[in-house]
């Protein structure tokens, strides 16, 4: 009678503290019932005791789960489910709890599995309560599913509607891709097929984000004091997720922290997409002072000249740990940007990728001259080697490349100083991709001159005219936002005819990516002409 009235006293406080959903209290209380429970079974012979016991035990591990659902601690939450379908095979609770676990591991096809055998098990019993509930998990399930395997996305509607409402839900998707030993640096992403300007490389979920408005200085600098928080904040998501999830922690340890990179285990791409089920060694003592390294070095601001933030979050600074992106190195001419919607990161193809290609990102300023490049590339720590750079180092001994850098910086015209790269480029026989090395190097000028009515009547046919020097840019460097917004608004200057404006929108793919049809996608153009 002492035990029975024990276990009663228990299970009605961890009720309670469930309903208040106050979970950690109840995973306490559910916890100490649940021993005590187990127990009592192993004393009872009494067949009907022994079935009311069994049945207490299984309710108390589905709430045990859901509290630990809530608390986005999934491998425990799911141990919890399976123990309790070892008693009931056939427990609604727990079998929709399963699910919803298996929905937020990305665990997608068996999650709808899960959801179908409900469902059986509901219409069997006739009552039809949940129905619609559960043809509401399936359809999410279905559509998750089918998004992980194709990589068809679509937020055309979202953006059409100004981003209004919740963000558009986005499975993880990993395309035709693998991690190799790279010749940038360390280990490398790298496409095992060819990817077309716009194409969806990998969309992945970020392990956490923090973001904030933060104040500016008078200098217009940010406050150092509010990133020093907003950073301290950012780690210890981070070190919460890891502490939850074995995968995580696992992924975490396979990241670099910038030390001998060339002796770092190359791990298997199939780790990384959503549906894996590896088993992943339970998580061992973190190491604070490890993950703080992996931080330092992977890290992404979500505003950057290679990322575009689509959504209410584009108000705000944001700094997020993605997995698969933190393989994907620099160089000053990428061929892959990033979109950001919601906590998802989109890595699409920015010009045309071969299959071998090394999939790389811009993570500073590309459109600049290659001594300013230099400068930026040492606040990364690092010296960039790319085709690109050896080209402009040795081009650097020619005397005119630094006179007109210093007549720019001096405010000379920037007609004369585009007609003075134009006429070295074609004394020195510069031709592909090195004219278009030159141009995005001083792309500052040749934005400012074609921004300008006075500049472009002043020295009309002087100066090629912009399409020619902005195809040439994207082949060099990709689709820039900044590329696009200059041609949009010379476009509608001289109203524009149906083929320039599809140029523009070919153009958009390689910012937006395919992900945004044309519809929508000429909106977002139409914004960005007028920022």
């Amino acid at each position: 009678m002492e035990d029975e009235t024990t276990l009663q006293q228990l299970r009605s406080k961890a009720t309670e503290f469930l309903l208040r959903e106050d979970w950690n209290e109840s995973i306490k209380a559910y916890t100490r019932f649940i021993t005590l429970c187990q127990i009592q079974i192993s004393k009872t012979h009494q067949q009907s005791d022994l079935l009311k016991l069994q049945k207490s035990l299984c309710l108390s591990l589905s709430n045990r789960a859901e509290a630990r659902f809530r608390l986005r601690e999934f491998e425990e939450a799911l141990k919890d489910c399976e123990e309790a379908l070892q008693i009931d095979n056939s427990h609604f609770k727990t079998l929709i709890c399963k699910g919803k676990i298996l929905l937020n591991l990305n665990r997608y096809s068996l999650a709808l599995d899960c959801f179908k055998g409900v469902l059986v098990l509901e219409s069997k019993c006739n009552n039809g309560n949940n129905v619609e509930m559960l043809n509401g998990f399936i359809e999410k399930c279905k559509k998750l599913d089918y998004l992980s395997r194709t990589g068809n996305f679509d937020v055309s509607n979202w953006v059409s509607s100004g981003f209004s409402g919740k963000c558009p839900e986005l499975a993880e998707f990993v395309g035709n891709v693998e991690i190799k030993r790279s010749e940038i640096s360390g280990r490398g992403l790298f496409s095992t097929k060819n990817f077309d300007v716009g194409n969806l490389i990998l969309v992945t979920k970020a392990v956490a984000t923090e973001r904030c408005i933060l104040p500016k200085c008078s200098n217009g600098e940010l406050g150092e004091d509010a990133q020093l928080v907003m950073w301290k904040n950012f780690i210890d998501k981070v070190y919460e997720s890891a502490t939850k999830c074995p995968k995580i922690c696992h992924l975490i340890s396979k990241l670099s922290i910038g030390e001998n990179e060339d002796d770092l285990e190359i791990p298997d791409i199939s780790l990384f997409k959503p549906q894996t089920e590896e088993k992943f060694p339970p998580n061992g003592s973190l190491d604070p002072e490890k993950i703080l390294s992996v931080l330092d070095v992977n890290s992404l601001v979500e505003d950057t000249t290679s990322a575009k933030v689509l959504g209410k979050n584009s108000d705000y600074y944001g700094v997020g740990l993605w997995l698969l992106p933190s393989f994907i190195n620099h160089c000053c001419s990428p061929n892959a940007r990033r979109l950001h919607v919601g906590d998802h990161v989109l890595v699409l193809a920015s010009r045309e990728i071969k299959a071998g290609e090394e999939i790389t990102f811009a993570y500073y300023d590309v459109l600049s001259p290659f001594s300013k490049r230099k400068e930026m590339a040492k606040t990364w720590g690092f010296q960039c080697e790319c085709k690109r750079c050896k080209y402009e180092k040795e081009m650097q001994s020619k005397p005119e490349i630094g006179d007109i850098e210093v007549g720019l910086e001096r405010g000379v015209d920037v007609g004369s100083a585009i007609f003075r790269l134009e006429e070295c480029m074609r004394r020195w026989v510069v031709r592909g991709k090195e004219k278009g090395y030159f141009r995005a190097s001083f792309w500052k000028a040749i934005s400012e001159a074609y921004e300008s009515e006075k500049t472009v009547r002043r020295w009309g046919r002087k100066i090629p005219a912009l399409e020619p020097i902005v195809d040439s840019l994207v082949e060099t460097v990709g689709s820039d936002e900044r590329v696009v917004k200059v041609l949009i608004r010379k476009l509608k200057k001289s109203k524009c005819g149906f083929g320039e404006m599809e140029r523009a929108i070919k153009l958009g793919r390689g910012v937006y990516g395919k992900v945004v049809k044309k519809q929508a996608m000429r909106l977002l153009l139409e914004l960005g002409a007028h920022e």
